[in-house]
Formats: structure tokens, C-alpha cells, sequence
């Protein structure tokens, strides 16, 4: 069947469609219905259902005669090892920390942190939760302690398990004492931690509170699966939210499933056995989907790398575990592809290696540039697919579905819809907009299996942040405009939220630590453009008249300030002393105008700006810093 013929499906019947598509789950009671809409606008996924993530991803394989396939592979340049688990070792194993989990009085519906690197014990930890219907919460192991004490507060976990250290080129990150200042922090205090212990650094453990990985599980017996309803939720991931506090994305287990397990053979074009590779995170929405549940529920070999495409030890190292581990598809950010390209222009590198695996490209996370795009194709003679989705979806919302049919690349676009999505380019007052006219992206409710049904614990701001501006459809956040031939294309942010390496990033949390310097009387921060990582945090701060220290200072603070409460994933360096800010006369800071004398690009004098010689002072500042590149 061709692409058209699938969605035209969907619309047609949409019940029938998902309904058919859970029948590649193991259910332990089938549901009876898809959807559940009595309590729209938010719905639910086979809420009837009864059944278990991990059985799902782990199990179910080795049940079927096929535990003797290679689950995961651990490759890592950091510490230069690799290996291979199987799915009947990883069944073991999952099943052991389980029990471990259990006999600490984890269970279903408990709540319980992983702040871990990229090492397979992450995963584990993760289907040692969905095994007890506990609820994970992963939390990027860069995020400083305050940033994990809040999710803490948040999330209330019962248990958090983290790991002694991370690593990056040429130092080791101390997970450890982040996870003591944020316990520290927090007004919740879990009951226990668990700590794998890293040979790079060997962290103290707290008596009666930590322990360790290996010593927790000993003796204790292993834990079978416990079934959970199709609306029970598998796991919470904290979003960046516009007022600096996170929005916990919640996913309902059924849905989760289905979608997940429909988008490896349908997008991807992956077949169980396949290797296939994010090379992403742990903990952002990438990492949950694409390195853990997705590949592992539908069969596939999945590969936690644990180094960076540059530098570890160059710029072929990407090359290097295509070719070692037989990669068929490859899922990365276009930062990663930039990096590439700039260390290495010429692709020279890519002749080393043997890449006759590698189908497919996949790039997701932000925008992807046609240079990049162009450059990919060129040198490596495969498909190359920008898609489009977000933590709040789980999978793509856009893509082209390769497993489908190929359809033409249009570069810029994400392409076409996935069933499930009716996307529509709305006007302020929320009427369609014709072919061609950029507006707000929206998706007609309800929104398909394997999004999110909800906030934790905070449905008005869910319904706030995601329903009300369009009544009967969920706001995307982002702006854009369809083709004639139904192509989407994906052109800024309707809000102030950044992306920097594919990370969605607040700058309004930004703001708000600046904003807590003795000397900052008032700042704003707007991400400009940047060759590598997409985009880049900038500040502008406005000092306290009688502030006396020098400007330098005080930005060498404020940089300071923004690593120690959000982290080094902020990549936080630019800041400047500006006299005033540019604003409206009802007092909004005009931060796209600043964007675009940033970016040096064209902009049109706001009719309702206070005063217009303010931006000519912002250009100088801006000047200063090298922006626009000229």
C-alpha cells in the first residue's frame, strides 16, 4: 500500500487502525476499544488493556526462541570498551534489579528517578520500572543540582537510581555530589538511592540511604512482569517549560506500545534483528523512544554509545560503530552532522570505513539545514530524512515513511503527516491558512497513541499550555506552512523556548537565574543563530544603578550562575552590559526583534515599540559580541 492509502485509512477509520496496530503487542487482557473520549479534550489509549512494557520489549523475545539476539550493544570511545547483550541476558538482568526495586517496596505506581549516563545500566533501570509498573523519571545526568531537586519535588520518587559519575572528553562528570545537593535541596526525600559504581570514580555512599548496584541485588529474587492498565503511565519526562518550570510529559503505557512498535518497520524501515541507532540520550524524549523502548519492542539490536561525534577520538567515529556494529539506520540531531562537516569538510574520513550497512539517515531535533542535509546525502549515498516530533508526541509527527514508500525528499520539509496527525496551519483566530502562508502548526485533537495524555499532576496547565489557544486542537509551539502537495515545513518557535544541540532549552529559566545576581536589575535572553549547535543562548543584562563592579565581572557571574543552576547543556557564554532593553509600550521585551538584528537578518520596526534608538544601542552590544557574523 502506498502512503496515501495508509492515511486515508487512518481518517477513515481511525478506531479500526489503532486497533489493528495493537495486535503486534502481547496484551495480557486485549482492550476492547481504542479511544476513550468521554473525557475530551483529554483522551486516552486503550484504557481497558492490561499490559507490561518490559514483557513487551524484553521477554516476549526470548520467549519466542530468539534470546539468544544481541539486545543491546555498549560502545563506548570514553572508556574503550564494547559488548553485547543479549536479550536473555538482559531478561536476567532486568529482572534482577527488579526484584531488588521490590523487595525496597517498589511498586506499581511508585515514582523513581534514573540519573545515569550513557551506559546499559540506564536501560535496565529503566525496564527494571516498567517490569513493576513503578513510573521512571529520567533526568539528563548534565542537569545540575538544581535542576534535579526540582524535578524531585515534582516527580516525588520513592527511589532514585544514579550512577557514580559521567564522562566526557578529557574529564570525569561527579554525578555523585549533584545528587547529594539536589537530595539536599529538595523539600521530598526519596527513601533510598541506588548507585552503580563506575571504575572511573568510585563515590561515597550515604549509610542506610545509598547503595550499591551489585551488592542491592544480591540474594534477592527475581521479579516477574506485573501487568498494568493501557492508561497506567509508563514513565514521566520533564520539558522545558516558558516559565522556567518543567512540565512533566506524561506517557500512558498502551499507547505508547503500539505507536512505538508501528513507527520502527512504517518509518524507519527496520525489521527485527536490524541494528539500529539514536544517537541521543538517555534522557531526553530520542533516548526513551529510539535508544530504549522502540527498537527493543519491535525486535531490533540497539546501540547506547557513549562519546561524541567529534573528538572521541575524531571525526569518524560515527563511521567507525556503522561499520563495527552493522548499523542499517542511523537517528541523530543535525548538530551532530555540522560537527562532522566542519572537523572534516571534505568527508574524507568516511573512506576509511566500510558503511555498506547504513540505509538510512534520520535526522530529528531541530531544524536541519539543506547544506547539512546536502552534505549527508552527498557523502554517504543514502536516503536522508529530516523528520519532525516532539518530547510532548514521542514519535514523529511528520516524516517520510521509508518502511511505506520513499516518498521525494523535499529539503526543508519534514515531509508528510503520520497517521494519526491531522496537522493544520492556523491563523490567529485559529482558521486554516491557504498553501504556501506561514501561521501556527496545530493538530487536530485527538492526538494519536503515544503522546502524551497529560502533565503530571497538572492537567490546568496542560489544558493552558497545549488546548486553549486553539479550541479542539493542541498547539504545537511552533510555526510553519504546508506545500501544495501537503509537505509540512517547520520554521521558528512561537515562544521564547531554544534549541541548542536538539536540547529545548527555556530561556525564561535562563532569565530567571540572571535575573537572581545582586548587580542584575533586568535581562533578557534570545537564542541566536549558530553554524553548530543551531542555536545559542545570549544575554543582555541591565545593571542596578549604583552597581560599582565592572561589567566584566558580573557577566563572567551571571555565566557562572546559568552552569551551576541549569548546567553545561545550556551552553551558556555570551553576555553583555546593555543600558536599557527594548520594549513595547505595555512593557514586552521584543526579543524576535533582537533575534533578527542578531541573526542579521531584515525586520520591520514594531509599531507599539517605546522607543526605536533603543535597538540601535542593542546592534552596537550586539556588535560587540560578534553578532551578526558578518
Amino acid at each position: 500500500m502506498a502512503y496515501s492509502d495508509i492515511y486515508a485509512a487512518w481518517q477513515a477509520d481511525p478506531e479500526g487502525f489503532w486497533m489493528e496496530q495493537a495486535k503486534a503487542i502481547d496484551w495480557d487482557r486485549a482492550p476492547t476499544r481504542a479511544l476513550s473520549d468521554e473525557a475530551a479534550p483529554i483522551y486516552e489509549w486503550f484504557a481497558d488493556g492490561l499490559t507490561n512494557t518490559c514483557w513487551n520489549a524484553v521477554d516476549r523475545h526470548v520467549a519466542a526462541g530468539r534470546g539468544d539476539q544481541t539486545a543491546i550493544i555498549y560502545d563506548s570511545p570514553l572508556t574503550h570498551t564494547q559488548h553485547a547483550i543479549t536479550f536473555a541476558e538482559l531478561q536476567t538482568r532486568v529482572a534482577s534489579l527488579a526484584g531488588a526495586l521490590r523487595a525496597k517496596g517498589i511498586e506499581k505506581g511508585d515514582r523513581v528517578i534514573i540519573y545515569m549516563p550513557m551506559v546499559p545500566e540506564a536501560l535496565e533501570a529503566m525496564l527494571a520500572c516498567a517490569r513493576l509498573g513503578a513510573i521512571h523519571s529520567v533526568v539528563f545526568g548534565g542537569f545540575a543540582a538544581h535542576e534535579l531537586a526540582v524535578r524531585i519535588d515534582d516527580a516525588t520518587p520513592k527511589a532514585i537510581i544514579a550512577a557514580s559519575c559521567g564522562l566526557e572528553p578529557g574529564r570525569v562528570v561527579h554525578y555523585k555530589p549533584l545528587l547529594d545537593n539536589a537530595i539536599a535541596q529538595a523539600a521530598h526525600k526519596p527513601d533510598f538511592c541506588v548507585i552503580f559504581q563506575r571504575e572511573q570514580e568510585v563515590a561515597h555512599l550515604e549509610e542506610g540511604r545509598d547503595y550499591d548496584w551489585h551488592g542491592f541485588q544480591y540474594g534477592v529474587a527475581p521479579a516477574d512482569c506485573v501487568p498494568v492498565e493501557g492508561n497506567h503511565p509508563a514513565y514521566i519526562l520533564y520539558t522545558s517549560g516558558t516559565t522556567g518550570q518543567p512540565k512533566g510529559v506524561v506517557r500512558h503505557t498502551g499507547g505508547h506500545l503500539v505507536a512505538l512498535h508501528w513507527s520502527m518497520k512504517n518509518i524507519y524501515n527496520v525489521d527485527p534483528g536490524d541494528v539500529f541507532w539514536a544517537a541521543s540520550d538517555v534522557g531526553w524524549v530520542v533516548g526513551h523512544s529510539y535508544i530504549c523502548y522502540g527498537p527493543l519492542i519491535h525486535g531490533n539490536t540497539t546501540v547506547v554509545f557513549e562519546g561524541k561525534p567529534v573528538g572521541t577520538p575524531d571525526a569518524g567515529t560515527f563511521w567507525r560503530v556503522i561499520r563495527d556494529h552493522k548499523v542499517r539506520v542511523l537517528f541523530t540531531a543535525p548538530t551532530a552532522f555540522r560537527a562532522i562537516k566542519r572537523d572534516d569538510p571534505q568527508g574524507t574520513l568516511i573512506g576509511n570505513y566500510d558503511l555498506g550497512s547504513l540505509k538510512a539517515l534520520f535526522l530529528a531535533g531541530e531544524r536541519a539545514d539543506p547544506a547539512t542535509i546536502e552534505w549527508a546525502q552527498a557523502k554517504l549515498g543514502v536516503p536522508v530524512i529530516d523528520h519532525w516530533w516532539q518530547t510532548e508526541t514521542g514519535w514523529a509527527i511528520a516524516a517520510n515513511p521509508l518502511g511505506i514508500e520513499e516518498l521525494p525528499v523535499k529539503i526543508g520539509s519534514p515531509s508528510v503527516a503520520m497517521p494519526g496527525y491531522d496537522v493544520q496551519i492556523l491563523d490567529e483566530a485559529g482558521h486554516p491558512m491557504p498553501a504556501g502562508e506561514l501561521g501556527a502548526i496545530a493538530v487536530k485533537l485527538p492526538l494519536p497513541p503515544g503522546t502524551l495524555p497529560t502533565l503530571w499532576n497538572a492537567e490546568p496547565r496542560f489544558r493552558k499550555s497545549y488546548l486553549t489557544t486553539f479550541p479542539g486542537y493542541y498547539e504545537t509551539g511552533d510555526a510553519g506552512m504546508k506545500d501544495a502537495d501537503g509537505y509540512l515545513y517547520i520554521m521558528a518557535r512561537t515562544d521564547d523556548v531554544i534549541n541548542v544541540a536538539g536540547h529545548r532549552l527555556s530561556t525564561g529559566a535562563m532569565e530567571e537565574v540572571l535575573a537572581s545576581h545582586p548587580d542584575v536589575a533586568e535581562c533578557a535572553v534570545i537564542g541566536v543563530s549558530d553554524d553548530l549547535k543551531g542555536q545559542l543562548p545570549l544575554g543582555l543584562l541591565c545593571l542596578n544603578k549604583g552597581a560599582t563592579r565592572p561589567a566584566a565581572e558580573v557577566v563572567a557571574d551571571c555565566v557562572k550562575l546559568v552552569r551551576d543552576q541549569i548546567g553545561p547543556v545550556a551552553a551558556f557564554k555570551l553576555a553583555c552590559v546593555v543600558e536599557r532593553l527594548p520594549k513595547t509600550r505595555s512593557g514586552k521585551i521584543l526579543r524576535a526583534t533582537m533575534v533578527k538584528i542578531a541573526d542579521g537578518q531584515e525586520f520591520k520596526m514594531p509599531a507599539t515599540i517605546d522607543d526605536p534608538a533603543i535597538l540601535d544601542e542593542i546592534a552596537v552590544a550586539l556588535k560587540g559580541l560578534g553578532y551578526p557574523a558578518a
